[in-house]
């Protein structure tokens, strides 16, 4: 059965895994799998526990993209240096001649890096939509800081100050998952219209002032 505390715990420990994907060899990326199923599986308690499938399915799309992105760029990358490596036989030694397909591995490895960068930052808006709701639903803001750095880092990949700012949403999302209350929020009281007051409803005649 779905709840809150195996939200909390899943998803705190799912993130700190995540947190660990720069440790060497196989070894981080596997911790980085490992921990996005378990965020996914927390956000998928949370989600059955509020009533909002929208942030799942925001959230799985997210995680789907983070994992086909860097194997998309992968084949791409290995691909493209089979092909110069076969190109680089027929190359001699000592003349000034560029050798064949130079340029056109160049191109295909910015072309997998573009891939890249489009699949981690369109995963970064699905985050950013997921972790909104649970923000709203929840009332934990710090998911919602989590998901605006997660977008803003992505987005400034490119200058490379975006893998701080991605490492900063990620130490983040850790507290996020564990700053969760095991006991769902209280509903949001409704909120004051501001306007001139209403007319007062007319007096039932019984109750009208004689003269």
């Amino acid at each position: 059965m779905a709840s809150l505390g195996q939200a909390k715990t899943l998803g705190g420990i799912g993130a700190i895994l995540a947190l660990l994907f720069w440790v060497p060899g196989n070894i981080g990326i596997g911790l980085l799998i490992v921990g996005l199923m378990l965020m996914l599986i927390a956000v998928k308690n949370i989600a059955d526990t509020v009533g909002d499938q929208a942030i799942f399915s925001n959230m799985m799309y997210s995680v789907i993209l983070a994992i086909i992105g860097p194997i998309i760029a992968t084949v791409v990358l290995f691909a493209a240096a089979a092909s110069f490596v076969s190109a680089f036989r027929g190359f001699t030694p000592g003349t000034t001649t560029v050798p064949s397909g130079f340029w056109a591995l160049i191109e295909i490895v910015i072309l997998a890096g573009i891939v890249l960068w489009v699949c981690i930052l369109t995963s970064t808006v699905f985050v950013k939509r997921s972790y909104e709701a649970i923000a709203l639903k929840l009332r934990v803001d710090m998911f919602r800081t989590t998901g605006l750095l997660f977008l803003i880092g992505a987005a400034t990949l490119i200058v490379l100050v975006g893998f701080r700012i991605l490492f900063i949403a990620a130490i983040l999302q850790v507290v996020s998952f564990f700053s969760i209350s095991e006991q769902p929020a209280p509903p949001m009281p409704p909120q004051q219209t501001w306007g001139p007051p209403a007319p007062p409803s007319p007096m039932p005649p019984s109750q009208a002032p004689t003269q």
